[in-house]
């Protein structure tokens, strides 16, 4: 067990003096900070690494499975990584974590400017991805549930929503720093993005949970009051791991997880590949790319209105019929307008899913322990990511074309709707 100061526990001094002041709830603060922190996320995401992989083959040669094998493999660490920061984020808050991963990732990028091996990159790289698959994750969406129950969905879509905008800036940052000076610029530009972006939001701003400030989740508060004055929040439930992990509940969560993620990742780093053998320019494929982000922010934006008493397995099933259609209509791709369609329709299904699983996690296993009970769910899911670039990058190299990948990925996407509908809310004891 990782130890935890009493200075590391205790709020910062500003946001105790912000939420004393400010006349609405400081949430919202904190909901803003976290919008930063999931734009400077974005670096190492697959859509973005997707614009560096033909100029990386051109300079290196390097093969596709090569460059999927950099995901997969940060993929992996993350995995092993994730069940031990989540009980630690349960205890001390996003605040630090968020602070290193941002530091780090930065860095990272920074870093591979100076690439100049296949080694290099992987070590680079595959820390830049392990920050974003798991502390990102965890940090981000652990702060929205600490500080939103009923207003949970709405939270989660604007957290989801910055994230979506840095998909659509950060490919289109790199792209333009490519075609203008060289990939090796591209890096440069995203690692300051990163840093100037990300870390004095979370160092400043940050606070653990609304409890540590005297407030409730959503704005109640025992001195001044908020949407229910003076007034506890609603009950909500409180599952420990043990308990979350032996209800049917979980596993039918993670099924659905390990069969989208595979589409998401799989997808995103080789659509940028793809659409050039079709045909595409690479500068139209760049704002294909962008327009997949673009939907996905569009999804993102709908599931917060979903209304509450709408159980969340119904839209993510709605999720899972998008990510089974996009796929097969990327592989009959012949015009833009083809390759404008799909990568709606993906991107629709890939905000879904990024909204919607975070909300599901917490409103059926509580707060309490949202990350030891994500930590371990969060394994599953970065295995799940890492396995997609894989089975696009290997089957591409081995067949000549991503016709075969698009077919599996395709596959996976109607098994997730049956895992969907099944998984039902579980009942408190």
């Amino acid at each position: 067990m990782i130890p935890v100061s009493d200075s590391v526990r205790a709020p910062p001094r500003l946001p105790a003096l912000l939420a004393a002041r400010l006349p609405f709830f400081y949430g919202w603060v904190v909901l803003g900070v976290l919008g930063f922190a999931g734009f400077a996320r974005q670096g190492p995401a697959v859509s973005t690494l997707s614009v560096f992989v033909t100029p990386l083959i051109h300079d290196f040669g390097w093969s596709r499975t090569a460059l999927s094998g950099a995901v997969s493999l940060g993929g992996l660490l993350a995995a092993f990584l994730s069940p031990i920061i989540g009980p630690w984020l349960d205890r001390v808050g996003s605040r630090l974590l968020l602070c290193l991963a941002v530091l780090t990732t930065g860095a990272a990028l920074l870093l591979l400017s100076l690439t100049s091996s296949l080694a290099m990159f992987y070590l680079l790289f595959c820390f830049a991805r392990m920050n974003w698959a798991s502390p990102f994750e965890l940090g981000i969406y652990g702060a929205v549930n600490n500080w939103f129950v009923a207003r949970r969905a709405f939270a989660t879509s604007i957290a989801t929503l910055a994230q979506m905008v840095g998909l659509v800036a950060m490919p289109l940052i790199a792209e333009a720093a490519i075609l203008r000076a060289s990939w090796r610029t591209g890096w440069l530009v995203l690692g300051v993005l990163t840093l100037v972006v990300g870390f004095l939001p979370s160092l400043l701003l940050l606070a653990r949970r609304p409890e540590d400030l005297g407030l409730y989740p959503d704005g109640a508060s025992p001195r001044r009051g908020g949407p229910t004055p003076g007034a506890r929040p609603a009950p909500e439930p409180d599952f420990s791991r043990a308990q979350a992990v032996r209800m049917p509940a979980f596993w039918l969560l993670l099924a659905y997880t390990v069969l989208v993620y595979p589409i998401q990742a799989g997808i995103s780093l080789h659509q940028a590949p793809h659409l050039i053998e079709r045909g595409i320019a690479p500068a139209i494929a760049a704002t294909i790319v962008s327009t997949f982000s673009l939907m996905s922010a569009a999804a993102t934006l709908a599931c917060g209105f979903l209304p509450r008493r709408v159980p969340v397995r119904f839209p993510m099933a709605a999720s899972g019929i998008f990510l089974t259609v996009s796929p097969l209509l990327m592989k009959a791709i012949a015009t833009p307008a083809d390759a404008y369609l799909a990568a709606a329709l993906f991107g629709f299904g890939v905000g879904g899913i990024l909204t919607l699983l975070p909300i599901a996690w917490a409103d059926y296993f509580g707060r309490a322990n949202f990350g030891a009970i994500r930590g371990v769910a969060l394994s599953a899911q970065v295995l799940a990511q890492a396995v997609g670039p894989m089975i696009s990058g290997v089957l591409r190299d081995w067949t000549g074309s991503y016709q075969a990948s698009l077919s599996v990925l395709a596959t996976f996407g109607a098994l997730s709707i049956a895992a969907a509908l099944a998984a039902r809310r579980p009942r408190p004891a």
